[in-house]
């Protein structure tokens, strides 16, 4: 049978973008589907401009420490319009680098929404319709809100980056790393931030030790922060105005009630679990991401999807129905740009290289751009004591550069070590430019380094990394 192509992508993020120009340049014909804007979430909604925005908030303490190495610096203020303006020109750079790879790699963009009508036929929002001898799903994910009433008052993580204006104050609702990178972003450019998480810490999954010290971190910040705290009710907050009189934080007389200028609506009164009443600006659901699936005519396929209606593959991502594939976080496996990426390229080399090759997705790297930042690799020490005895190493303690400056700020360094082996099992940083730090790091966790080749590694002084390989006495075993 002949078909139009021999592989068509549905998704132009990251992963579906590697795809199929590593694909195309096997000598395979490729098409590729994108109903909205060419570099998915990580280029347009979400890494991309989210570390931009880190960056931008990050100036905020940089005049009161520079005067304390003795620079005549004033304060400042931030102007969003202007940042904004300069950050949406960079996305549109973006995406087109993101076109012209594709059409200069010889692949066919449909900007148009792709739906599959059987194993090998997609169907296109344009009216074409495409056969492929294979094809594969990379629709990523989209963020959703809580079954709450009027939950649509509250803005998602897509929504951040079109405001047309600041809030004053705004509730974000979650405490993944989403909710905090975004609490601790939006608290640097000036909004009063509260935080609602309904568990008993944020940042559940990591280390307990680097998740409470990043929770200390927010809170000195200014963030005020509620663990064990969810929204009961939300109403527009003008609808309210006549109760109790309270206008909330931020919110200084019914004037500021009326609808703001930006993306969404008018503030909204919140009622919390612990009867807080409050009205804010705008309010922020960080509350998680579903796989995009829905609308896509998989299950008509006999295509497994799982409880959140993630695409159901096996290690080489190939699903129920043996002509389709899918990779990134429509799979719901390890929900990371860099991840999606690696299973694109395995997917090519298992279709179109003949070599079949299954992810790796044991001891993968993290960050989270809070402030200061977290960087991870390998087992938790929770995680690691469940496998295991094990050895924690762990220092805590003021970095120079802000110490100088009379912050009381604290970074952590962690190792967590097998008592058996030896090989480091984990690693945990929280510190300024942690990402970068553990980015290193995790070529020797991922190597199997052990302890004492850390310990034979030369120390670069004076740095905080160099914590690293000097500490010689176990903190504690277990």
């Amino acid at each position: 049978m002949g078909f139009d192509v021999d592989l068509f992508v549905i998704g132009g993020g990251s992963g579906g973008v590697r795809a199929a120009r590593m694909a195309a340049a096997t000598g395979a014909t490729v098409a590729l589907a994108e109903d909205s804007r060419l570099g998915g979430t990580c280029v347009i909604r979400g890494c991309v401009p989210k570390k931009l925005m880190v960056f931008a908030s990050g100036f905020r303490e940089m005049p009161a420490e520079a005067r304390a190495y003795g620079w005549d610096i004033a304060d400042g203020t931030f102007d969003w319009a202007a940042f904004r303006t300069t950050l949406h020109a960079e996305l549109d750079r973006l995406e087109g680098v993101y076109r012209r790879l594709l059409e200069g790699s010889g692949v066919r963009v449909h900007d148009a929404r792709a739906r599959l009508c059987d194993a090998h036929t997609v169907v296109l929002s344009s009216g074409e319709t495409v056969t492929a001898k294979h094809i594969l799903v990379a629709t990523g994910g989209w963020p959703e809100r809580p079954d709450l009433p009027n939950a649509h008052l509250g803005l998602v993580s897509d929504d951040i980056f079109e405001l047309d204006a600041l809030p004053k104050s705004m509730l974000i609702v979650g405490g993944g790393f989403i909710a905090c990178e975004m609490a601790c972003i939006l608290a640097g450019l000036g909004v009063k931030v509260t935080q609602f998480y309904r568990g008993a810490q944020i940042l559940r999954g990591f280390d307990d030790e680097a998740r409470g010290l990043i929770a200390e971190s927010m809170t000195a910040q200014g963030i005020d922060l509620h663990l064990g705290t969810n929204v009961v009710e939300m109403a527009e907050a003008a609808a309210m105005v006549g109760g109790d009189g309270n206008m909330g934080a931020g919110v200084d007389s019914a004037t500021d009630l009326l609808p703001q200028t930006g993306k969404r609506g008018c503030p909204v009164w919140v009622k919390a679990t612990n009867g807080m009443e409050q009205t804010f600006e705008s309010v922020l659901f960080a509350t998680g991401r579903r796989p995009s699936t829905q609308g896509i005519g998989l299950e008509d396929l006999g295509v497994s999807l799982g409880r959140r209606g993630e695409i159901v593959v096996d290690d080489y991502s190939q699903t129920a129905v043996p002509s389709i594939y899918a990779i990134g976080d429509v799979t719901n496996r390890v929900n990371l740009t860099p991840v999606a990426i690696r299973e694109g390229m395995a997917f090519v080399r298992t279709v179109f290289e003949g070599e079949p090759t299954a992810v790796d997705h044991d001891l993968i790297p993290s960050a989270v751009f809070t402030q200061p930042e977290l960087g991870t690799v390998g087992l938790t020490e929770e995680a690691a004591r469940e496998s295991e005895p094990i050895e924690v190493y762990c220092s805590s303690f003021r970095p120079m550069r802000s110490a100088f400056a009379g912050s009381d700020a604290r970074v952590l360094m962690k190792l967590i070590v097998s008592q058996a082996s030896r090989k480091v099992l984990g690693c945990h940083i929280v510190a300024p430019d942690a990402g970068e730090m553990i980015q290193l790091a995790a070529i020797a966790v991922k190597m199997g380094a052990t302890k004492e080749d850390f310990d034979r590694t030369v120390a670069v002084h004076p740095t905080m990394a160099e914590e690293l390989v000097t500490m010689r006495t176990a903190t504690r075993k277990a």
